[in-house]
C-alpha cells in the first residue's frame, strides 16, 4: 500500500470537492466517486509505487491512493481538471476519452521495464471494440497489465444492461459470457460493482459555467 489513507479520508476529499463545485468555484466539470472506497484501498494494496495507474475521467480516489498530495489533486481541480488529472511523476494518467486511455495503457505495458500497468474503465467502455482489441492483445502477449472494470451499470445516464440487452454480472457466473473474455484470461480482470450515489458529472445541483 502506497499511502495510509482511509475510507473516511477518500469521503472527505470527495465531499469537500462536491461543495466546492456547488458553490461555483470550480469552473469545469467534475466526476465523483461514492461507495466504492473499500474496493479500491483493496486493490491498491497490490500496486507499487513504480507501476502506472491509467484511469478515465473519474480518478480522483486513484490519484490520492497513489500518493498526489491532496492538495496537489485539489489544485489541479479548482483549475478545471477534474476530467483529465496527469501527474507523470506519480505515474498516474487519465484520459477523458471513453476508451481513451487502454491503448495509452497497453503503449505503457508493451514498454515495461519490470512496472505493471492497472488500467480502470467502466462497464460500458467494457463494451468497447477497443477494450476487446486491447484486451485481446494483451492477453497473447502476456503483457503485465491488470483491467479494473468498475460497474455501476451506468453509461452517463443510460443502463448498460438495457442497452446490450443482458442482465448477467461479469465474472459472477461460471457461463457468463457478458464482456466475452475467455475464461483463462480472467486473471487480466479485476471486477467490482458499485452504485454512485453522484450523477455523472457535478455534485447533484446546477452550476452554470
Amino acid at each position: 500500500m502506497i499511502t495510509n489513507l482511509t475510507q473516511e479520508d477518500l469521503i472527505n476529499f470527495e465531499n469537500d470537492v462536491a461543495e466546492t463545485f456547488n458553490k461555483g468555484l470550480i469552473k469545469a466539470p467534475v466526476h465523483l466517486y461514492s461507495n466504492n472506497e473499500q474496493q479500491l484501498i483493496s486493490i491498491f494494496k497490490n500496486i507499487k509505487k513504480e507501476d502506472w495507474v491509467c484511469c478515465t475521467w473519474r480518478s480522483h480516489y486513484q490519484c490520492l491512493l497513489k500518493g498526489v498530495p491532496q492538495d496537489q489533486v485539489k489544485e489541479e481541480i479548482l483549475k478545471g481538471h477534474s476530467i483529465s488529472l496527469c501527474f507523470p511523476e506519480y505515474k498516474v494518467i487519465s484520459s477523458a476519452i471513453v476508451g481513451g486511455i487502454i491503448p495509452i495503457a497497453l503503449g505503457l505495458a508493451k514498454a515495461s521495464k519490470g512496472e505493471h500497468v492497472w488500467c480502470f474503465i467502466g462497464d460500458m467502455t467494457a463494451q468497447t471494440g477497443t477494450f476487446h482489441e486491447c484486451h485481446h492483445y494483451v492477453c497473447a502477449w502476456n503483457l503485465p497489465i491488470t483491467f479494473i472494470i468498475e460497474d455501476n451499470n451506468k453509461s452517463v445516464c443510460t443502463d448498460t444492461r438495457k442497452v446490450w440487452n443482458n442482465d448477467i454480472d461479469f465474472l459472477e457466473n461460471e457461463n457468463d459470457d457478458y464482456y466475452n473474455i475467455p475464461k483463462e484470461t480472467y486473471y487480466k480482470v479485476i471486477y467490482y460493482k458499485y452504485e454512485n450515489r453522484y450523477p455523472h458529472a457535478g455534485a447533484g445541483q446546477r452550476v452554470q459555467f
